[in-house]
Formats: structure tokens, C-alpha cells, sequence
């Protein structure tokens, strides 16, 4: 990708979207969420069934996940995460991806789990301190 999300939102803005999507198509990001996912599986050599332990995620649903059968909600999406052992630009990037908020340092929940990823905890060990601290779980 050549150009910056800024640099796309200010010809978006002084641009036709005809005009806009002919000229900026290969800068746009057409590929599932579950693509995405898979590639990063991949990229990291990780086993699928490894991943699925180290989320705490239900089996079926993971599956269905990377199959692309089911979106994941960002709560799953950030378990996925602690079972790939993301960094958190990663994690970051693949809130985005799937148009979710990032983590948010500001908010005392996303704190704990930027924390949790910091420590390289797993997702059980960061519910539990969630849970410690009276906010809900992933």
C-alpha cells in the first residue's frame, strides 16, 4: 500500500467516488477478515488447534471463524489475538481491519488487556484480572 489513510481521506474528499475508486482501488482493502487472519496464522507458523487453546475459544466457533462463516465480535476478535500471540500493533491493525475500535490506553478495560498482551499473558490469565478488577471478560 502505497498511501496513508490521510492521504486517501483527503482525495476522497476532492474527488468523485467514481473518480476516487478507479484511481485508488489497489489501496483499498477488499479481502476478508478471515484471510487476514489465516495469513498472520501462517506468517506466525502456528497450528489453528494451538491458537484455539490459547484464545479460549470454543472450537467451532474459531473454526467458523477462520473459514469466514462468522465474524467475530471484537471481544473474540482480541481472544483470537492472545491465542496468536500478537503484538499489539498487530492486534491493532486487525481491530482496524475488521472495523473495530482499537485498543484505547484511556479506557481502564483496554488498558488491562494492552497490559495482559505487554506481559504476553494468556486470554484466561487477562479474564481473570478483568474479572478482578469488576469489568466484564472477553
Amino acid at each position: 500500500m502505497g498511501k496513508t489513510t490521510g492521504e486517501l481521506l483527503e482525495i476522497l474528499k476532492r474527488s468523485s467516488l467514481e473518480a476516487y475508486l478507479k484511481e485508488n482501488g489497489g489501496e483499498l482493502i477488499e479481502n476478508p477478515l478471515c484471510d487476514y487472519i489465516n495469513a498472520l496464522i501462517s506468517e506466525k507458523n502456528l497450528k489453528k488447534s494451538d491458537v484455539i487453546k490459547k484464545s479460549n475459544l470454543s472450537e467451532s466457533h474459531a473454526y467458523e471463524v477462520f473459514s469466514g462463516k462468522k465474524t467475530p465480535s471484537r471481544d473474540k476478535l482480541i481472544s483470537l489475538c492472545f491465542g496468536m500471540g500478537t503484538t499489539l500493533d498487530e492486534i491493532q491493525t486487525l481491530l482496524k481491519y475488521a472495523g473495530y475500535a482499537q485498543l484505547y490506553p484511556r479506557n481502564k478495560r483496554d488498558s488491562v488487556i494492552i497490559d495482559a498482551l505487554r506481559r504476553g499473558e494468556n486470554a484466561v490469565r487477562c479474564n481473570i484480572t478483568l474479572d478482578e478488577l469488576g469489568l466484564s471478560p472477553m
